[in-house]
């Protein structure tokens, strides 16, 4: 009996092919703009977490002045910067930090044979490579004697492509600001970061040769930290902050005149960013499934006016009520339960080109698919229920008189 009803379903929907696709257009929309949505919104969180991963496990950055927002509030200038004797205390007395490394970083143009090309270059220790998780595909880290201030770098897939090509860099000098710098270590490429930013167009030298040759100055303007394993980036943090207060003699009561930023609760915030602008966007392409449903409500009521002679002769021929009312109930069900199934497939394929076009990975969520295929259909049970009725309540001598 069911089967039946569904068959007389699909027959009165596919008599007007134009006019059933366009009332369920709007459940169409609203069901595929819901799975695209919830699935570029997976790959960027996800996405979100491979990047912080690649800047590296367990990663602290500890700067002078206080890391706040707006106008006015960038007193790091103002602040005492760091030396190097700070790294020192900081690796004998908190046990929590297995890694501390100075860190600075400088545009510069990078020259080799005539072709230029602007670079970042970071000054740091043998240090950053652990706690940043950055290994080499070619070459070596410093040795003992160069960190001490020799001219030697360790370049970026970004850097080697726009010189050399894709010429062994090793042994190579490219001239950096007015000392040429022989490269002795390739970096494994990265790839963009969250923000977009190329993370392998970098060059990499020691600390003492960045501060004496372009920086100009011995000041340590942050410091890169890695938690031992075994601690919470959240103990390490309060450990460091306790030290540095004690260090810079900061009297109780007084504000840190310096910074400590957690990668880990960056990741944490740009993923809550993401979840909620995601159902935000997913809430308000819900609207459209409403908007279907009254569309489906409006086009079953017209069916009921134009069929009312067949529903008088059903009924004069002993069809009951309840038959009559699940006649029309099944048919505004499957009529958006085919809006909802068109829409998966349109849902799916937005949310692939998406994807692609944001370069996230493309992480579609069954149960959103299976929630917002049972919605659709319930927006046909919700908005056919009272065309169905009205089409029950007809009395079958006046509906034979049309």
């Amino acid at each position: 009996m069911l089967w039946e009803t569904i068959k007389l379903a699909l027959q009165s929907i596919l008599r007007n092919p134009m006019r059933s696709f366009l009332t369920v257009l709007g459940v169409v929309i609203g069901v595929a703009a819901v799975i695209a949505m919830v699935t570029v919104g997976n790959g960027s969180s996800t996405q979100v977490t491979a990047d912080v991963e690649s800047l590296g496990a367990n990663l602290l950055m500890l700067q002078p002045g206080q890391d706040r927002m707006g106008p006015g509030s960038d007193d790091g200038g103002a602040a005492r910067p760091f030396d190097l004797s700070d790294i020192d205390t900081i690796l004998k007395q908190v046990n929590s930090i297995s890694v501390a490394v100075p860190t600075g970083s400088q545009s510069v143009v990078a020259i080799l044979d005539g072709d230029n090309y602007q670079t970042s270059v970071t000054g740091t220790q043998n240090g950053y490579f652990d706690a940043t998780d950055w290994p080499l595909t070619a070459g070596r880290i410093f040795s003992t004697a160069e960190e001490k201030g020799k001219a030697v770098c360790i370049i970026g897939e970004t850097v080697r492509e726009e010189l050399m090509g894709r010429a062994n860099p090793i042994g190579q000098k490219i001239r950096i600001e007015n000392f040429n710098c022989t490269v002795i270590g390739l970096l494994e490429a990265k790839g963009a970061n969250t923000f977009g930013q190329d993370q392998d167009d970098i060059v990499v030298m020691p600390f003492r040769t960045f501060a004496r040759r372009i920086a100009g100055s011995n000041d340590v303007p942050s410091i890169t930290l890695s938690v031992r394993d075994g601690y919470s980036t959240d103990r390490a943090s309060d450990d460091l902050t306790a030290l540095m207060r004690e260090v810079r003699r900061i009297d109780a009561g007084e504000d840190d005149d310096f910074s400590i930023r957690d990668t880990e609760q960056l990741a944490n915030m740009l993923r809550s960013i993401t979840s909620v602008l995601t159902g935000l966007l997913s809430a308000v392409a819900a609207v459209s499934l409403l908007v279907g449903g009254i569309g489906i409500m409006n086009i079953m009521l017209v069916s009921v006016t134009e069929r009312t002679r067949e529903i008088g002769i059903r009924m004069a021929v002993g069809a009951q009520a309840s038959q009559v009312l699940m006649q029309f109930l099944v048919e505004s069900i499957v009529l958006s339960a085919l809006g909802g199934l068109l829409g998966i497939g349109l849902g799916l394929a937005m949310g692939a080109v998406g994807a692609r076009m944001l370069n996230v990975p493309f992480i579609p969520d069954p149960g959103i698919i299976a929630l917002a295929f049972g919605f659709s259909a319930a927006v046909g049970v919700v908005f056919g229920y009272f065309p169905a009725r009205r089409a029950a309540k007809l009395n079958p001598i006046e509906a034979l008189r049309h």
